[in-house]
Formats: structure tokens, sequence, C-alpha cells
């Protein structure tokens, strides 16, 4: 499956979850919802993946995990702020370079309509 189709149902997925629960609870709420939505359309998802940083040749666990990762092709960080930082755009481009992968979305699920909260980074 094409990047841009992933992303696309991932979005999709994500506007569904944020219109049933809206704005103001836990990013783990979030992540388990969007996690089995991805599931519904059909797309391989693991949550909470370990992310080694590879350091004068050893691989370490620095705590770094992935929120989610569809497909082993797309991040999704998510995120419950009042508004994007650009640590948060910071901390996506990071996890992008250490995995080796291409793209990742980073969703906020603390705003009044999602389409304002979800920014769509490439390595």
């Amino acid at each position: 499956m094409e990047v841009n189709s992933i992303t696309e149902k991932i979005i999709g997925c994500a506007i569904k979850v944020h219109r049933a629960l809206g704005p103001g609870l836990l990013e783990k709420t979030y992540e388990v919802c969007l996690a089995h939505e991805i599931v519904k359309e059909g797309l391989v998802v693991r949550r909470q993946v370990e992310l080694p940083v590879v350091y004068d040749g050893l691989r370490l666990d620095a705590g770094y995990r992935i929120d989610l990762l569809v497909e082993e092709r797309v991040i999704v960080e998510l995120k419950t702020v009042e508004q994007f930082h650009p640590i948060h755009e910071a901390q996506l481009i990071s996890y992008l370079k250490l995995s080796n992968l291409k793209v990742g979305l980073l969703i906020n699920f603390n705003v009044k309509m999602l389409k304002s909260g979800i920014k769509r980074l490439m390595n």
C-alpha cells in the first residue's frame, strides 16, 4: 500500500475518533481508540514501539517510544496540547531519523476541529 493511502486512512480514523470523543481526554485514550479504528480499516498497527538510539555502535534504550507505527511505514505521534510547538515537530523528525522512516503524522486531539490539529512531516 502506498504511504499516501496509509496516511489518508489514518487521518480518516483520527477524525472519526475525534468526532466521537471530542477534545479534553488523555493522550492514551486517543491512542487506544485510534489504534482500534486503524485495525478496523485493515491496517497493521503497533502501539508504544521502542525506539532505540544507536550511539557509538551500540543500540541503547533511551526510553523513546513511538505512539503508533502503522504498516511499519508511518509514525503517528499523538498530542493533547493547547497548540503545537516546535519541539513537537522536532520530536517527530527525530523519530523519523532514528527509525529510518520517511513519513510521520503529528496529531493533536485537543482542538475544536481535528483538521487544524494534523501535521504531516517527512524526513
